[in-house]
């Protein structure tokens, strides 16, 4: 009779845990589609206005802050991670491919970083200007889990650079977590990083061309595909 009971109980406290990471999840799944559509048709400070998008309430994502994604990574843990901001036009040109795709290749989850993050009151990332004299200054630090996500995220990181008044181009003194990034992080290791971004659009707000969304679905599916390929392949 104990043996039974205390299987009960066992089970009971499984099934309320499995319970709350769903409901948890689908909170974030709605507060996400909530906070992309909120904007649509509204505009910028610039006056420029927000692409209208559609996000499926069963999308992927969780949101983590940066702190949280360096633990992750120190415990040697393996998951997808979206770097973005409701407001990035690039971002807004992407999600809605990204959310399908991985769909198709049975992403359950994705982490999100917000760049500008409102809830925990912070701005991820460290910003650089190019002072008169040419030198590029450090004017505004970031998180402090920013460094270390540079750090970690190196091998897949794009350079950056800033220009200066005549246009020439300075290389910054760091690598850039751009918006929108998606990274494949294997084991704690970062294996892969892609934008999403077709190479045939030039402007953020422009229409997506049927060429546009192939190339977008083609680069989610290099990385989304790696996370059932790397189960298999050694080294991976």
């Amino acid at each position: 009779m104990k043996k039974k009971l205390l299987l009960f109980v066992l089970m009971f406290a499984l099934v309320t845990l499995l319970t709350g990471c769903t409901e948890e999840k689908n909170k974030d799944a709605l507060k996400f589609k909530e906070e992309y559509e909120s904007l649509n048709g509204k505009k910028n400070a610039k006056g420029m206005e927000h692409r209208s998008i559609s996000i499926d309430e069963k999308n992927p994502f969780v949101y983590k802050t940066g702190d949280e994604i360096v633990e992750m990574i120190e415990s040697k843990e393996t998951f997808f991670v979206y770097f973005g901001d409701t407001q990035c036009p690039w971002c807004r040109s992407v999600i809605e491919k990204a959310i399908e795709v991985a769909k198709d290749n049975n992403v359950k989850k994705i982490y999100y970083v917000k760049i500008w993050d409102d809830d925990h009151n912070e701005i991820l990332r460290d910003v650089y200007t190019v002072k008169e004299d040419g030198s590029i200054e450090k004017t505004f630090e970031g998180a402090k889990s920013y460094p270390i996500l540079l750090k970690y995220f190196d091998s897949v990181l794009s350079d950056y650079s800033l220009s200066d008044s005549d246009g020439n181009k300075l290389e910054s003194p760091e690598k850039r977590i751009y918006a929108p990034n998606f990274i494949y992080v294997k084991n704690g290791i970062a294996k892969k990083m892609v934008e999403g971004i077709s190479e045939l659009q030039k402007d953020a707000r422009a229409e997506l061309t049927k060429e546009m969304l192939e190339d977008e679905e083609k680069q989610f599916n290099e990385l989304f595909k790696l996370d059932s390929l790397c189960d298999v392949e050694a080294g991976c």
